[in-house]
């Protein structure tokens, strides 16, 4: 009876810590989302509010790194739990990551908003954004249902992340080359795409935890990252 106890007790610390993540992970979504639609519509007011609902995501973060490191004290997990708990940390990680990337996109609305528009690079970026967006969802529900061809999925997905990045990178180039005036906006531009598709490898990195729960193995290399910004001179 005592045992039952204990491993209910655990359950309970794991199915906390996991509600965490997901409700970290929506916040995630939603700032995702919201950053890039305020640069679409250059909407500053809505900039801000994802500046500011960025405490939120890293409290959350201190929160599941504190439950994580009790859980880990008080019930000295076996091999598989204990893969459970590090994976949550890890995923914690990644999602922090990427909502400071969505907070960053929203700061360069404002300086955006007082400059002239660059074609209709800010609603291709809002397209980017939408991606990465489907991707982490799809990343934590393979995570909860422990789908391993769903987080393979995501990973082999990011690579279409990288093209639009690169198809981006080509484009501020040509913007640049043409207008000098275009110079200031597109770098402010160009720093929104490189950190989209930064958020595009913390969702991989997700994704790849998926992997690990299930099999204990980190995943094989299902894809060649697509960035062939380096090679341009």
């Amino acid at each position: 009876m005592n045992d039952k106890h204990i491993v209910s007790s655990y359950d309970r610390d794991l199915e906390g810590l996991l509600a965490h993540i997901m409700k970290m992970g929506g916040l995630v979504e939603d700032a995702i989302l919201r950053a890039a639609r305020s640069l679409e519509t250059r909407d500053e007011e809505l900039a801000e509010e994802v500046r500011r609902g960025d405490k939120a995501i890293d409290d959350l973060e201190e929160l599941i790194d504190e439950e994580a490191a009790q859980v880990i004290a008080r019930r000295a997990p076996a091999a598989s739990d204990l893969r459970t708990v590090l994976s949550i940390l890890k995923i914690a990680s990644n999602l922090e990551r990427i909502g400071d990337y969505a907070k960053n996109m929203a700061k360069r609305t404002g300086v955006l908003a007082q400059m002239s528009p660059v074609s209709d690079s800010a609603a291709a970026l809002r397209r980017m954004a939408r991606e990465v967006e489907r991707m982490l969802k799809d990343a934590l529900d393979a995570y909860v249902r422990r789908d391993v061809d769903l987080a393979c999925d995501v990973i082999r997905r990011d690579e279409e992340v990288d093209q639009m990045y690169n198809a981006l990178f080509r484009e501020f180039l040509t913007f640049m080359m043409e207008d000098p005036r275009n110079i200031t906006p597109c770098m402010h531009l160009h720093f929104i795409a490189k950190n989209t598709e930064r958020m595009g490898d913390h969702v991989t990195a997700i994704a790849e935890q998926a992997v690990y729960l299930v099999t204990g193995e980190r995943p094989s290399e299902l894809r060649v990252k697509a960035d062939v910004t380096s090679e341009t001179t």
